[in-house]
């Protein structure tokens, strides 16, 4: 039996920095594998303007308030209210990207290192130093890593997840789909958000279903 647990993202969107703990719960799960695809949800270099910081901070208490997710002081009274501030996800995908192209395990802590160092730490997370920062952080070599980051198609990756999105009817970010072989079941994770045992329960549940489906087939 084949599973992935599908996971559509953006480094720099805050719904996605509060589903950190349901993807390491789903990184805790026997028989689990877990494929990451960026969608871009900034797809040019953006700043923000003040109407839009203000609902960003109304947003980021909220996904403190239901995930348990730390937003740091760096970010809340620092990053976020410093109109100088650039969003892109191309250059923070290609990292992760890198990442996984060095080291398929270091994927998901590429990822997770980018958003604490955004939304804890308030780094600017789109500049290049800052990455290969990050990515020595995580145990890649410097050097490697920036070789790294020229080489992946990081914009072709966005167009395949938006086909991705399309086919699975996923309209934003963050969303799951778990596919156990040739099967695709949507995952409800949004019931799930501050509940991260019964988020591994649920996963679990269904490979263990569709393993007796196979045993009484």
């Amino acid at each position: 039996m084949s599973a992935i647990l599908h996971y559509i993202y953006d480094p720099l969107c805050g719904w996605c920095y509060g589903a950190e703990p349901l993807l390491c719960a789903a990184a805790d799960v026997e028989h689990l594998d877990i494929e990451l695809h960026a969608g871009g949800l900034w797809p040019e270099p953006t700043k923000l303007p003040d109407e839009m910081r203000h609902y960003v901070q109304q947003a980021d208490a909220r996904i403190a308030d239901i995930s348990g997710q730390s937003f740091g002081e760096a970010y809340l009274s620092g990053l976020l209210l410093d109109p100088t501030m650039v969003l892109d996800s191309l250059p923070t995908t290609t990292a992760v990207l890198a990442a996984q192209s060095l080291d398929p395990g270091k994927a998901l802590p590429m990822l997770k290192g980018i958003q604490h160092a955004h939304y804890e730490q308030g780094r600017r997370v789109v500049e290049q130093s800052v990455l290969c920062d990050i990515a020595l952080e995580c145990g890649l070599p410097r050097d490697r890593f920036e070789i790294a980051l020229g080489e992946v198609a990081a914009a072709a990756h966005i167009d395949e997840t938006h086909q991705l999105m399309g086919r699975l009817g996923a309209h934003g970010f963050p969303s799951f789909a778990l596919q156990i072989d040739d099967d695709w079941l949507p995952v409800p994770a949004q019931q799930f958000a501050g509940d991260v045992a019964e988020f591994r329960n649920w996963l679990g549940d269904r490979l263990q279903a569709h393993a007796t489906e196979r045993i009484e087939s």
